[in-house]
């Protein structure tokens, strides 16, 4: 009976500690259910941060792209103005030296017509004076028949 009674005695500790123990099992049980459900809360939370940053990225790279073709028409657009204005440049630099051509053929012509028209105007004087001169010389001589005339007369 002693014995029985000891391991009636062992037999309600066992039952307490499988009671505790069975209790500590429902409340690791709990944690683990709560635990497990966060776990799939940050795994939803992660696959819906993921597909956002997929889309980021892809919206990211979507306007690289975007700001890459703009760089590359706004480098196009400066390279054909600059070769336009280049160009521009070039024909008024040909039309300037044609130009100052011209002025130095027609500042050439205008002084030799100058010269051509000062040798004229000197060669007129000169024949006026000379022409002054016979005319004085032919006063002279009629002057001259004149006196004679009517000396003789």
């Amino acid at each position: 009976q002693e014995e029985k009674k000891q391991l009636a005695l062992k037999v309600e500790e066992l039952e307490r500690k499988l009671e505790t123990t069975s209790a500590q099992n429902i409340e690791f049980l709990q944690v683990i259910a709560k635990r497990e459900e966060s776990i799939h809360q940050c795994q939803l939370r992660l696959e819906e941060k993921s597909r956002e940053c997929s889309s980021l990225a892809r919206q990211l790279e979507m306007a690289i792209e975007d700001a890459k073709q703009r760089v590359e028409q706004t480098r196009d657009r400066a390279a054909s103005r600059e070769r336009a204005a280049q160009s521009k440049m070039l024909d008024l630099e040909t039309q300037l030296s044609r130009t100052k051509t011209e002025l130095n053929q027609l500042r050439r012509s205008k002084d030799d017509a100058e010269r051509r028209y000062e040798s004229c105007l000197q060669d007129l004087k000169d024949r006026l004076e000379q022409s002054e001169s016979t005319n004085r010389s032919m006063q002279n001589y009629v002057q001259f028949l004149k006196s004679s005339y009517a000396n003789v007369f």
